[in-house]
């Protein structure tokens, strides 16, 4: 028979003392940085001489001594650096029965059939279990390495152990002795868990999810990761965990908003179109469809499949199974800040003629742009139905055919090109595609307005200028990083960055031009346009 919920209130010291803690792979890392260890410690301090203070719930599974944590693992690990910095400081003030005490309550225990020294919390990766166990045996002040800056859970761990070591030595500047006997009894005696305790890791994650669906804050990406670990039998978790991390380890560079979005797209070319808030209930099978949940291994091997092309979706210089011609076409889509078509991408990549395809997918990118916008929350379901059709078809075509109706004509677009307002992104993408004759061009030099707003405009175009100096036809590509002082003048730019232009510029258009101003941006404008339908709409 199961055993039942036991939910009890607990000092530290008694959660501490009578058995073990062990952070398995399915867990969320150690990810407080600075500024929540000194409010862990800000709030601590503050409370030292109350006589109780409530630190939160920890949701542990298991039936032995040892337990697996399920939640509360920042807190206890944060605890267990203060109380290793507690513990050195005490020894360097020869306090020896109260450092005992410390080690003996926080830090380790004894195997008493071999005598061995265990920790009292454990980590399941080598690295981190030899870094915290450092920790636990050495004064921060001699612990090497504690400038890294990168974001491994070893580096997240000696930061907060020299920030909570920096602190307490601040705070036992006046009567050292005296106040780590009082810091030592407060976290033993008056700081106070919750524990839930349940013997059935999936019933223990259920407890978990509940809460964490009810306002406390993790990532969709922590959550993710718990379910479908803790839904992995426990012959394969470990397999599981090292798939995950080899998955989320390229986006390690990234916050992990990007992983999600990751998973959301290559879920959204078998499931359809799926809102960020969703994803969680979807792959769990809450979403109140009919639809049943995603397996751990149905998800993983997803999600494997997918990588390669999508890291270079949005960082085309990685190696990966795109061609050249693919690659240039995410280069422009990433110019433009376009996300929301890689479902579409990544379910075309496995068709016939994907290239072409991805190509007249980009056509229709920048046709919307254009003329309209992208980011519309109908416009995105709609990529992402068609992500799922050509996956189920394993063709492109008619799937693409169906957003037909968001391109508009060419005389739209001619005339929304060299009059619309556009930021410097769309200017950059309509321009290099012009003067290179191509939809994938390359962004080369920068792109400078020819005469910016600030500039002296003449009585008749003063108040024109306003919205024309934002237009493609006031746009020019230079060599110069940086804009040469004086060049805000026709005269100055002829003379200044004129002859620094980019090969393919419009140089001799521009340098026979006795002055500018709106009619010609307008002209010149309309000169783009017109090049830039035969190039969009061939």
């Amino acid at each position: 028979m199961q055993t039942p919920l036991d939910a009890s209130s607990t000092t530290a010291g008694g959660l501490f003392s009578v058995g073990r803690f062990h952070v398995p792979q399915f867990q969320r890392e150690y990810a407080w940085g600075t500024d929540e260890v000194e409010e862990f410690f800000r709030d601590l301090s503050n409370a030292l001489m109350d006589d109780t203070y409530f630190l939160g719930l920890v949701i542990v599974t298991g039936e032995g001594q040892t337990k697996d944590v399920v939640d509360g693992q920042q807190r206890l690990l944060t605890l267990t650096l203060l109380a290793a910095a507690l513990h050195h400081e005490a020894r360097k003030y020869e306090r020896r029965a109260l450092a005992e005490r410390l080690q003996s309550t926080f830090l380790k225990t004894i195997d008493f059939n071999t005598d061995e020294e265990l920790p009292r919390v454990s980590l399941s990766s080598p690295e981190d279990e030899a870094t915290l166990s450092q920790i636990i045996s050495t004064p921060f002040n001699e612990m090497p390495g504690l400038a890294s800056q990168d974001l491994t859970v070893s580096a997240h761990l000696l930061n907060a152990y020299r920030v909570l070591s920096t602190l307490i030595l601040e705070d036992l500047k006046v009567d050292a002795f005296k106040r780590l006997g009082t810091w030592a009894d407060f976290i033993t005696n008056k700081l106070y868990f919750a524990m839930f305790v349940h013997p059935d890791p999936a019933s223990a994650y259920r407890v978990f999810e509940v809460i964490n669906t009810r306002g406390k804050v993790l990532t969709t990406a922590d959550l993710l990761k718990s379910y479908v670990l803790s839904q992995t039998g426990a012959a394969h978790r470990e397999e599981g965990y090292q798939r995950w991390q080899n998955i989320s380890n390229n986006f390690s560079g990234n916050d992990s908003s990007s992983l999600v979005q990751f998973i959301r797209h290559a879920v959204t070319t078998v499931r359809g179109h799926i809102l960020p808030r969703d994803l969680y209930d979807v792959l769990t099978g809450r979403d109140g469809t009919s639809k049943s949940p995603m397996s751990p291994e149905e998800l993983l091997s997803l999600l494997e499949t997918h990588l390669p092309l999508y890291t270079q979706t949005y960082d085309p210089t990685l190696n990966g199974p795109a061609d050249s011609d693919q690659l240039a076409v995410f280069s422009v889509l990433n110019a433009l800040n376009v996300v929301s078509v890689r479902p579409i991408l990544l379910a075309m990549a496995r068709t016939p003629n994907a290239t072409d395809g991805m190509r007249q997918l980009l056509r229709l990118v920048v046709q919307r742009i254009v003329v309209g916008t992208l980011g519309t929350g109908n416009v995105e379901r709609r990529f992402g139905q068609v992500a799922q059709r050509i996956s189920t078809e394993k063709s492109w075509e008619a799937a693409l055919e169906s957003l037909s109706d968001l391109a508009p004509d060419p005389k739209e677009f001619r005339d929304r090109v060299y009059s619309r307002s556009m930021n410097r992104n769309l200017l950059g993408v309509i321009r290099s595609s012009v003067l290179q004759g191509t939809i994938t061009p390359e962004i080369l030099g920068y792109l400078y307005l020819i005469k910016p707003r600030n500039s002296n405009w003449s009585i008749e175009d003063e108040d024109r200028a306003a919205y024309w100096v934002s237009t493609v036809g006031n746009t020019f590509f230079a060599n110069e990083s940086r804009r040469p002082m004086g060049s805000s003048t026709w005269d100055g730019f002829k003379t200044e960055l004129l002859p620094k232009a980019i090969p393919q510029e419009w140089v001799d258009r521009l340098e026979h031009l006795p002055e500018w101003g709106v009619d010609e941006i307008v002209s010149v404008g309309e000169d783009i346009a017109d090049a830039a339908v035969g190039i969009w709409y061939r």
